[in-house]
């Protein structure tokens, strides 16, 4: 992770728009959650979506007790 906010910007932004290209041989969809994941460490209405996709991801994995 670069130390510079703006290259962090700049990067998180990157991957998700070349995500979108996923259909191409070397992009992927995989970069878009790359993508929101390095923005998430810059804004927080970024990093509320991650903490709430998370905390489903979770409650989806775990079995009802």
């Amino acid at each position: 992770m670069p130390r510079s906010r703006r290259a962090r910007i700049v990067i998180g932004v990157g991957l998700i728009v070349l995500g979108i290209f996923g259909f191409l041989p070397v992009l992927g969809f995989w970069m878009v959650p790359l993508g929101l994941l390095v923005l998430s460490y810059e804004f927080a209405s970024v990093r509320r979506w991650r903490r709430r996709f998370a905390v489903w991801w979770e409650r989806r994995r775990r079995p009802d007790r």
